[in-house]
């Protein structure tokens, strides 16, 4: 009886002891970034010029990215701003492994989604699931004005790739280096004539 009543209580101590015990936290791997919260004006961002490349010898859209892993931490969005000049237009393409959203604060654009051909204006939101081909033209007199939307991380290297931030000397893409970037970044995006 002396051995199961000291049984009992050593079984009591250790339960007791170990459960007062607080866990410690797990170590943060080093090379994750900790969300940092932002709020930010409508033009402040990380400010960007795509190159021109070959067959669009000019300078084209300005874009400023909000969110995403380098600004702010986000892991899982990224989210960031353009314009569109008019007759400018952002070419039929699809993303594999990210749903997108644009909105249209100002403008009019006609729409290719899918199957689905539509005119937009101010407003509008067009949702774009993973593997959707979309392409937006500006077809009206205004500038567009657009909000976008990644629900992972990916499309934003690319841009980086192809754009400068703005104020820096902009250098052309080359045919060669086009395709370098393109094929490295096929997992976020795919054009549909690159």
């Amino acid at each position: 009886m002396r051995i199961t009543r000291f049984g009992i209580a050593l079984f009591a101590v250790v339960v007791c002891g170990s459960a007062s015990v607080p866990p410690a936290p797990a170590p943060e791997p080093a090379n994750v970034v900790k969300p940092t919260p932002l709020i930010l004006e409508k033009n402040e961002g990380e400010r960007r010029v795509v190159r021109p490349w070959p067959g669009h010898p000019d300078p084209g859209e300005t874009f400023t990215i909000k969110v995403d892993p380098k600004n702010g931490g986000s892991s899982h969005m990224v989210f960031f701003t353009a314009e569109i000049r008019p007759g400018g237009a952002i070419d039929a393409h699809k993303h594999p492994g990210s749903d997108e959203i644009l909105f249209l604060e100002s403008g009019t654009a006609r729409a290719h989604l899918g199957n689905s051909v539509r005119v937009v204006h101010a407003g509008a939101t067009i949702f774009i699931p993973a593997n959707t081909w979309v392409s937006v033209d500006n077809i009206g007199t205004d500038t567009i004005s657009l909000l976008s939307i990644f629900s992972a991380p990916g499309f934003e290297d690319l841009m980086r790739a192809e754009s400068v931030r703005e104020g820096e000397k902009n250098v052309p893409v080359t045919k060669a280096e086009d395709a370098r970037i393109l094929k490295a970044h096929r997992y976020c995006v795919i054009y549909a004539n690159p």
